[in-house]
């Protein structure tokens, strides 16, 4: 048997406030909560707010996070019934490993990638098999033969689209092939396929998704995100997605009320307002490509990006350390790779305001490539 496929204990909230009043015909505001043993009594708070303290916050959320999931539906072109909030991506990373794995269980990823999939698999007692990506020379791409042989026995595999660190990109045609590869492979051998999800924390800077191949592989998850594009990364708000007999061995390990209430209002609010996402990834994208330009101009070396940030290969793996030490000496922190990391010669670099950007470029004009 691969991952979970049987019904696991589910935690099952008391009903929501928004239910009580609409199944007996009440106010809203005339039900109160005697069940939940929360607060009636708001915190004095006002040195440290802009404004006045707001007595939802004394309550928990409501189970159903029926306004954020409504605007998450809306903005993925998804149905409701396929949307689970999560507090950030990295928790619906760990709920899926959750469901999928065991003790035993084998777990793909295309390596380079993500460090939290193997960190997530190996929590659970599962190997991680790492396929190597395509080099550079081929665009850090997918070697689907070769992942489609890793997952035969596998429970799960994850796929970072576009990739972290190597801000590469697979068109969803090409996930396509390898989900036709898994299915075609279960059927031969009369087993269950892998749950594959694939983390599209960048998607928004490609404006491309893998969610309508969930029609034709029914084991897809799809993890998205309000950190990158949307600017909350302080909020750790994301979503897994997925067919709703896909999702809910997922959902019976979310704790209750993982998303806190002035979260949730925040991602709905921002997922109601997608011009602002849109504004954001356009001026990161222009941000980019300038860092591109001016940065190889000065002799770095940096590789084709589709995400919010620029991998950057140097001669030499002291060259990359060295080039760090000194970015660090001038207040600017680049992501650096252990020396065992295929990048170890390589920084990773965020692309950030232009005046920040800026102080990148003349920093670099010092520091050999």
């Amino acid at each position: 048997m691969t991952g979970i496929d049987t019904p696991l204990p589910t935690y099952v909230w008391e009903p929501t406030t928004d239910s009580l009043a609409a199944k007996y015909g009440l106010p809203r505001e005339s039900i109160v909560r005697f069940d939940v043993n929360t607060s009636p009594i708001s915190p004095d708070l006002s040195d440290v707010l802009a404004g006045p303290f707001d007595p939802a916050l004394c309550e928990y959320p409501p189970s159903d996070y029926a306004a954020l999931v409504a605007a998450a539906a809306d903005s993925y072109s998804v149905a409701p019934e396929e949307v689970l909030p999560t507090a950030g991506a990295d928790e619906a990373l760990d709920l899926i490993a959750r469901a999928s794995l065991r003790e035993g269980s084998v777990a793909v990823v295309a390596a380079p990638t993500y460090a939290m999939y193997r960190i997530v698999s190996e929590q659970r007692g599962a190997s991680v098999v790492a396929v190597p990506r395509l080099g550079p020379e081929r665009g850090f791409g997918l070697d689907i033969p070769a992942l489609a042989k890793a997952a035969r026995n596998a429970a799960l595999v994850w796929l970072c689209e576009p990739n972290n660190p190597t801000g590469a990109y697979e068109p969803p045609e090409r996930i396509g092939e390898l989900l036709a590869l898994l299915e075609a492979g279960a059927a031969r051998d009369r087993s269950p396929a892998p749950i594959v999800a694939v983390d599209e924390a960048y998607s928004e800077f490609v404006g491309r998704t893998v969610l309508p191949l969930r029609f034709d592989y029914a084991r897809l998850v799809v993890v998205r995100t309000l950190s990158k594009a949307h600017a909350l990364a302080g909020a750790r708000v994301g979503f897994a997605i997925a067919r709703p007999e896909t999702l809910a061995p997922i959902l019976s390990f979310r704790a209750p009320a993982s998303v806190g209430t002035v979260s949730a209002a925040l991602a709905t609010a921002a997922l109601r307002r997608p011009n602002l996402a849109a504004a954001n990834v356009g001026a990161i994208g222009g941000q980019r490509a300038r860092l591109i330009a001016q940065l190889s101009e000065l002799g770095w070396r940096p590789y084709p990006s589709q995400a919010n940030f620029i991998l950057i290969r140097f001669s030499t793996p002291a060259a990359a350390e060295s080039a760090a030490e000194a970015l660090l000496r001038r207040g600017l922190v680049p992501r650096t790779f252990g020396p065992e990391h295929p990048f170890s010669d390589c920084l990773r670099l965020t692309v950030r305001s232009a005046p920040e950007n800026d102080r990148l470029i003349e920093a670099a004009r010092g520091i050999p490539a």
